[in-house]
């Protein structure tokens, strides 16, 4: 009979370590492509970095601690990454500029699609639930 300290269970099967290292891998370019979406965001207008960051946190989590502690303790886009994932805040600044973006973005859908009423109403009213929600995130302590 074996027992939970015996040889056969302590070693790991090779293909749980090969799947152990597939999905790390898969992690690791699941959030380097985030990054790198993120960082066109930072010359893209409407096209929003933080947010793209804060995806690609759980993926290096997952993958590389390195790569997520870079992230969380970069200069420019640490401190907001942190608010995120300890508080669940939003910064004042940054809630402006989603309410901004979506507003404007609305008004182009309006005016390029120029949609049937029951449509702009429909997608109205989704971006309004989403500037809804995110003006009721809390702001970081580092900011009250």
């Amino acid at each position: 009979m074996s027992t939970s300290n015996s040889p056969e269970r302590a070693a790991t099967p090779p293909a749980a370590v090969a799947r152990g290292r597939t999905a790390r891998a898969l992690w690791m370019g699941l959030g380097m492509v985030l990054v790198g979406v993120g960082f066109v965001g930072l010359f893209v207008p409407l096209l929003p970095t933080t947010d793209f960051l804060v995806l690609a946190l759980p993926c290096f989590a997952r993958s590389s601690v390195t790569l997520e502690r870079w992230l969380l303790d970069h200069p420019r886009v640490g401190a907001p990454l942190r608010a995120w994932r300890e508080q669940r805040a939003v910064p004042r600044h940054a809630k402006l500029a989603a309410c901004l973006g979506i507003a404007g973005g609305y008004g182009l859908f309006v005016i390029a699609v120029s949609p049937d009423g029951w449509l702009a109403m429909l997608v109205g009213m989704a971006l309004l639930a989403s500037a809804i929600w995110i003006v009721r995130r809390p702001r970081p302590t580092s900011e009250r």
